[in-house]
């Protein structure tokens, strides 16, 4: 399985880096995205630190390590410029966090990610029709989440998706160990959002790109 939606002690998780990526190999990942909560306090600080403990770690580890950011409750209007400033810190995925039904995400939130330079939109909530065509249209991947209370929307992003061809991958947005989880449990996660074992391989297929 490749995960490419994860957090460390640089956001709110509860592992440093390696600890993470070690527990992740172990699980039997093959990759995983470390992809922290920023903004504009403190993209600059992440992004870079995630780049090199990234490159440390690949240079002897068998699991890829992916470094990335969450832009995370940022203002619409200010998506895309927050996306610019992670791609040129050396980001090698960007995702938004969508407008899941469990946060007081800004509305306009999805529609503004789907228009920026980003590459995953996150737990997108009740996303529309138009939104889901425009992720397609724009080559975003929409998130089928593993977390509880973000996974409360996957059958409705599931149907769309398969309605209008959108791109989807399946992410943990582990914060915590026990977040993580094998390919087992990933594909009964992609059963129940109404999902088959065939959009589960192609699902891994979209996120190996980024590998």
């Amino acid at each position: 399985m490749i995960d490419l939606h994860t957090h460390t002690v640089f956001s709110d998780g509860v592992l440093i880096p390696s600890e993470l990526v070690r527990r992740a190999e172990f699980v039997g990942l093959k990759a995983i995205g470390i992809t922290d909560h920023g903004d504009f306090s403190n993209i600059d600080f992440i992004i870079p630190r995630i780049v090199a403990i990234a490159e440390k770690l690949n240079s002897v580890l068998s699991i890829k390590v992916v470094p990335g950011i969450e832009i995370t409750h940022v203002p619409p209007s200010l998506i895309s410029d927050a996306a610019k400033k992670a791609r040129s810190l050396g980001a090698k995925i960007i995702i938004v966090h969508g407008e899941t039904i469990v946060e007081p995400v800004a509305p306009g939130t999805n529609n503004a990610a789907i228009e920026a330079d980003i590459d995953i939109l996150a737990h997108p909530g009740l996303i529309s029709e138009e939104e889901v065509l425009k992720a397609k249209e724009n080559g975003i991947f929409l998130e089928i989440s593993a977390r509880k209370g973000h996974s409360l929307t996957n059958g409705h992003i599931a149907k769309l998706a398969r309605k209008t061809g959108a791109k989807l991958v399946i992410n943990t947005d582990a914060h915590a160990p026990e977040d993580l989880i094998d390919e087992k449990m990933a594909k009964k996660i992609v059963y129940g959002a109404g999902l088959t074992e065939n959009d589960y391989d192609i699902m891994q297929k979209n996120a190996s790109l980024f590998i």
